[in-house]
């Protein structure tokens, strides 16, 4: 996998602006119109119909307060750490001062000449000091920085929807410590490459609790089927690519900053593999890697029982 391309991701939660009350009932009335009119469509006409409302307002790209409680819990001592460099800083500052003072003192009086050397190797330690506690600071600064950008955009991934069926639609955020999420984003025809490539794993990926999320940016979203059986399996294995995005440009407003940030072309075809708790475990350029997701997950008991958290690999 040499040429995979990492891909940024990470995991706030989408702004609701406040309309007028009237606003909204006309709304929620447009919702209830469209959804019947898909939903008589789909009897008369038999074919399947993804309904989405593609122009729904976008998550916010503020930084949000459970982004930065979760840096705090993940790195507990980094506050206190910052903290002692500032003060190491502000005393060396004041130590560097004082001798910058008494040095201009020494130099100016003949009789403090025999100090001078002294005065100049501590001022010299001061200034040390400063550049390196200035250093760790900033170094620990831009850490964590990083850290909450990446924590705000798992926050901001984990509230994009999902519908289940017909009848329910969740956030990414529901699925934490039930599934790991397997998120391919390309056009119809690599969504259903991605498809095939993944018929022989299926069994295998869904005893590890991987399930698709299938986000075709073409607009063409193609028909994923197994092939009809009696077997109870192939209705367990019809779970695995069930999941449909909802709310598109919410979607492709995420997925667009992610591959910028990763300066990957906007019409690369990538997958984004979760975690069970949510966070990014792995990301790239083109098909996932089925065989290897196989090897490294660990089995869960059963589809939905979210046990082994925390053994999905490091974090991205």
């Amino acid at each position: 996998m040499a040429a995979v391309v990492h891909v940024s991701s990470f995991l706030g939660c989408p702004n609701f602006h406040q309309k007028p009350l009237s606003f909204k009932r006309n709304i929620s009335s447009i919702h209830k119109t469209y959804f019947l009119i898909c939903k008589t469509l789909r009897r008369k006409q038999g074919f399947n119909i993804t309904c989405s409302a593609a122009n729904k307002p976008s998550p916010s790209t503020e930084i949000s307060s459970a982004a930065k409680i979760r840096s705090e819990v993940l790195s507990p001592f980094r506050s206190v750490r910052m903290f002692f460099y500032l003060a190491f800083i502000a005393s060396g500052s004041l130590g560097s001062l004082i001798a910058t003072t008494q040095l201009i003192s020494a130099l100016t009086n003949s009789s403090k000449a025999a100090a001078i050397p002294e005065i100049a190797k501590g001022l010299g330690i001061d200034i040390g000091a400063v550049s390196v506690f200035a250093f760790l600071y900033l170094r620990e600064n831009k850490s964590k920085n990083k850290q909450i950008a990446r924590l705000s955009r798992e926050e901001n991934l984990s509230n994009l929807k999902l519908r289940v069926d017909q009848n329910k639609i969740i956030s990414l955020s529901d699925l934490r410590g039930i599934a790991r999420l397997v998120i391919l984003a390309g056009p119809a025809s690599f969504i259903m490459e991605s498809f095939r490539l993944c018929k022989p794993f299926t069994d295998d990926l869904l005893d590890r609790g991987v399930l698709v999320v299938p986000f075709a940016t073409d607009g063409e979203m193609p028909s994923l089927k197994f092939e009809e059986s009696e077997d109870v399996t192939n209705v367990e294995k019809k779970k695995l690519w069930q999941l449909l995005p909802v709310y598109t440009s919410e979607w492709t407003k995420w997925l667009d900053e992610q591959k910028q940030m990763a300066n990957v072309p906007l019409d690369a075809p990538v997958y984004i593999s979760l975690r069970l708790d949510g966070r990014v475990r792995g990301s790239g350029v083109g098909y996932p890697p089925w065989n290897a997701f196989v090897a490294q997950l660990p089995p869960v008991k059963g589809l939905w029982s979210g046990l082994f958290d925390g053994m999905d690999g490091r974090v991205l």
